[in-house]
């Protein structure tokens, strides 16, 4: 997506010195953190203050998708993502801002299949996602941050997506990486995510970010490309078309994999620097105090 306003979103990521991060949505914060010293890791307080930028989704939409294309489908998943795209470039309160993003689904090998049910679990307001480890809580290996506390799974509209989950056409859960966390947000579908987890399944997701330069796809492509090159000319005999068409197919997937690369996200200056954000977190996270993991 090519996005050309507006310049400062409305979500949008605000930072400080020493690793100082608060995630504001209007003038309302929504979410603070601050890295560990050694990198290793972050603390978060979440507000309660979050809302989505996306309109809630009616049963009748995710039929009404379901019936375009069969869910799960390239074309299903596509229809979803020019959806979330419409929703998104509308969104006053949505993170989109000036350059070129990626909307696509999940990176592969970024989820893993252990870390899903720790979210009903363990999904406290104020936590810690480890990055790397080393000795950190295991309950702390989570590979996505709900910017508000998760429903009840027996709640209403949690109830209404199990029955869509159990149809086979629950809508995607809309994620948006943030680099300073090192970790996917749920932006919209939060319910959604309760919904497959209590059903002993995982969602679909469409993650959203910040797309990196043709610079950069060029420079990280050339090995790939010269190794296929290499490849394909030594190919010879009965089966030489077959490896070429396997090695074609290696080669898409990597050069897909580089063009989503995530580049990092746009953070803008918190105006009064570290003594601002001090205060706005004893008012909005009273009480919070990061553990002093080093």
């Amino acid at each position: 997506m090519r996005i050309e306003h507006p310049v400062r979103p409305g979500l949008r990521m605000e930072c400080a010195d020493g690793g100082r991060l608060v995630l504001t949505q209007g003038e309302r914060p929504v979410l603070f953190a601050r890295q560990r010293a050694t990198h290793r890791g972050v603390h978060y307080a979440r507000t309660g203050r979050y809302v989505s930028p996306l309109a809630p989704l009616r049963a009748a939409e995710a039929r009404a998708f379901a019936e375009f294309a069969p869910p799960g489908s390239d074309a299903w998943t596509e229809r979803w993502a020019a959806y979330a795209e419409a929703a998104l470039r509308g969104a006053a309160e949505g993170p989109l801002h000036e350059g070129d993003w990626n909307l696509a689904v999940e990176s592969p090998g970024w989820f893993a299949d252990r870390n899903w049910a720790k979210h009903l679990a363990h999904d406290p307001d104020r936590g810690h996602l480890t990055w790397f480890g080393y000795g950190d809580p295991d309950e702390d290996a989570r590979d996505l941050l709900p910017l508000r506390a998760l429903s009840d799974p027996g709640a209403p509209r949690v109830k209404a997506y199990r029955r869509q989950y159990h149809e086979g056409v629950l809508p995607p859960v809309l994620l948006w990486w943030i680099s300073g966390l090192n970790s996917p947000v749920v932006l919209d579908g939060h319910d959604r995510l309760v919904a497959a987890l209590a059903e002993g399944g995982r969602p679909r997701v469409l993650l959203l970010s910040r797309a990196v330069d043709s610079a950069y796809v060029a420079l990280c492509a050339a090995r790939p490309v010269e190794e296929y090159e290499r490849t394909t000319a030594a190919l010879d005999g009965p089966l030489a078309a077959v490896h070429a068409a396997a090695a074609s197919r290696r080669l898409a997937e990597v050069l897909r994999a580089i063009e989503r690369t995530p580049e990092r996200t746009r953070a803008w200056p918190l105006g009064g620097g570290v003594a601002a954000w001090e205060r706005a977190a004893a008012a909005h996270a009273p009480g919070w105090a990061p553990a002093p993991l080093p």
